[in-house]
């Protein structure tokens, strides 16, 4: 089976080590890989610890747990990004973090994500919604069901 974050690549060999620590995510997207999985697995020792230091205060361990947990994960599709190489000490990365909520609405959750690389260690900072696009009626459903806006999630 592939990993959570949607390699092809098994979640012992992608996201696991990463989170284990047994290594480091070299990139920000590999961080941003690793922390959806992250969510996936309700690991939020790694949630916190891979979040910057400046901003481990506001990290609410309880809520994000239950989040977590009450959420089932579809699927993580990168968007693009802004630097977050192996060589650089900043990166962004977009995203796109699909998830049925406890109610069982599906969500598609956008966002914009800052990095930044201390020592050798890619650390989460903040992030920015980015608003969904408009959807016509007649257009194609985003959620990727192949079925019209209309028939789909604008029912």
């Amino acid at each position: 089976m592939s990993c959570h974050c949607g390699s092809a690549t098994k979640f012992e060999q992608c996201c696991e080590p990463i989170i284990s620590g047994d290594i480091d995510a070299t990139t920000a997207e590999q961080l941003m890989r690793a922390r959806y999985s992250a969510y996936v697995t309700v690991d939020t020792d790694f949630l916190h610890d891979s979040l910057h230091p400046d901003g481990r205060d506001d990290f609410d361990e309880e809520a994000t747990k239950k989040w977590a947990e009450s959420s089932q994960w579809v699927s993580l599709t990168i968007l693009g990004g802004k630097a977050g190489k192996r060589n650089d000490r900043v990166g962004t990365v977009e995203f796109t973090a699909t998830y049925e909520d406890a109610e069982g609405r599906q969500v598609k959750h956008s966002e914009r994500s800052h990095f930044k690389k201390i020592d050798d260690s890619w650390f989460f900072c903040d992030g920015q919604a980015i608003a969904p696009e408009k959807v016509g009626r007649n257009d194609p459903c985003s959620c990727g069901s192949g079925k019209k806006y209309k028939k789909c999630c604008g029912a």
